[in-house]
């Protein structure tokens, strides 16, 4: 089969305000392209069928979809790949491309933001580029670049390390190994944590890091009660913000 027969990968960015009370309109913050792509496509595969739903629900209520949600074919990653992630190669994708291969264009979809950047997907795009599918990335909101951008911290080297230890043990050593090499080599590092999980981490950073540390902090981004504060942590600790942190939040850490 050739590639003029074969369905296309789309990887189709959604709103970074999943789990949030309140939403921003789609339209405000996913380019018109991505939506007319993401309306008419009928194969998905994605990490949660039910969020997938919802979310091309609220794309059908900007541009008509192709057919009814309930026809649409959504294809859930398993579950093994959700809580070990699949960043590794471990995991055999191929199967969920079927129907690109039959000649149907899929579109590959994250909870929030971009797939396969700090959410599954990754195996997916490499079982598309093995089987011979082109794969093609859509324009919409990433919550990385959004906070590396509002930190006013090293733009140019930084990395993004996943989740810290929950240990707080560990999690301390964690963060000061983190600093360490921010300083050393001007990296930004950046980092997410589980909602709830949020306030504690704040509070080990600001008892981990020296007080010279520039700490950023972005909640909620996109939504109209975004919030963003970029300072030392000596800073921190003297103003003592109170940064919406139920909403999911990136951790930027540099000099």
């Amino acid at each position: 089969m050739t590639n003029k027969e074969t369905g296309k990968l789309y990887l189709v960015p959604a709103p970074l305000d999943f789990g949030c009370e309140q939403s921003a309109p789609i339209q405000n913050v996913m380019p018109l392209q991505t939506l007319q792509i993401a309306a008419r496509l009928g194969h998905f595969v994605c990490e949660n069928a039910k969020s997938t739903r919802a979310y091309l629900k609220r794309v059908g209520e900007v541009i008509a979809l192709s057919q009814p949600v309930q026809a649409l074919q959504i294809t859930e990653l398993p579950r093994e790949v959700h809580k070990k992630g699949d960043h590794t190669g471990n995991f055999d994708a191929r199967p969920l491309l079927k129907a690109a291969l039959d000649g149907h264009d899929i579109g590959l979809v994250s909870e929030a933001g971009m797939p396969a950047i700090a959410d599954p997907g990754s195996s997916v795009v490499r079982a598309a580029h093995d089987l011979g599918i082109q794969v093609i990335a859509l324009t919409g909101p990433m919550s990385l670049m959004l906070a590396l951008a509002s930190s006013g911290l090293n733009g140019q080297n930084f990395a993004f390390v996943g989740y810290l230890p929950q240990d707080a043990g560990e999690r301390s050593l964690r963060i000061k190994a983190l600093e360490s090499l921010a300083l050393k080599t001007g990296q930004t590092q950046i980092f997410i944590e589980t909602p709830y999980r949020n306030a504690a981490l704040l509070q080990a950073l600001l008892q981990a890091l020296q007080g010279n540390t520039r700490l950023a902090i972005s909640c909620g981004l996109t939504l109209e009660t975004a919030w963003t504060k970029s300072a030392t942590v000596d800073r921190w600790k003297k103003d003592k913000p109170a940064p919406p942190l139920g909403l999911p939040t990136v951790f930027c850490v540099g000099r």
